[in-house]
């Protein structure tokens, strides 16, 4: 199973949330990650959408955790986050395409159904939270970030 990058920010721009106090700001997220901030708004709507994150609109706004950190599963993120989970061609929705015929009483199919739902109840014993539970070490990243970014040139390079 491979997460999308869509999912991959997901998380991440949640972690990123959690580890901040106050609004974060997209700008800020979009530079700490490396991603666009067209794609950072693309995978927000899908946060804002699913009710993990609000936006505070405005110039001092930014981007919250609509809940807890310690609320939000990563099977639930995941699960909004991801357009399909078909492992196979039998998974797929709709099946006119699909040239097997033993979809319906295939081991394949009801192994693989297994470990999918394997996998997502293993991301579901974890939090945002439990994601940053070293928030020590996140926070100081986002202040050297800050740090390195209001430094004057001369003394950064010196």
């Amino acid at each position: 199973m491979r997460l999308t990058k869509q999912s991959n920010y997901a998380v991440r721009i949640l972690m990123y949330c959690a580890s901040n106090d106050g609004l974060s700001r997209i700008a800020d997220i979009a530079e700490f990650y490396k991603i666009s901030e067209t794609f950072l708004f693309k995978i927000l709507q899908v946060l804002n959408h699913a009710g993990f994150v609000k936006t505070v609109r405005g110039r001092h706004g930014g981007i919250e955790l609509s809940r807890p950190a310690s609320e939000m599963k990563l099977g639930e993120v995941v699960r909004a986050t991801e357009d399909n989970f078909a492992l196979a061609e039998c998974f797929e929705t709709g099946g006119e395409d699909i040239n097997c015929p033993l979809t319906g009483t295939c081991g394949l199919n009801h192994a693989l159904h297994r470990a999918l739902v394997a996998f997502l109840n293993v991301l579901d014993e974890y939090t945002i939270e439990d994601l940053t539970d070293n928030r020590r070490n996140i926070n100081v990243l986002l202040q050297l970030e800050i740090a390195m970014r209001d430094t004057p040139r001369k003394v950064a390079d010196a």
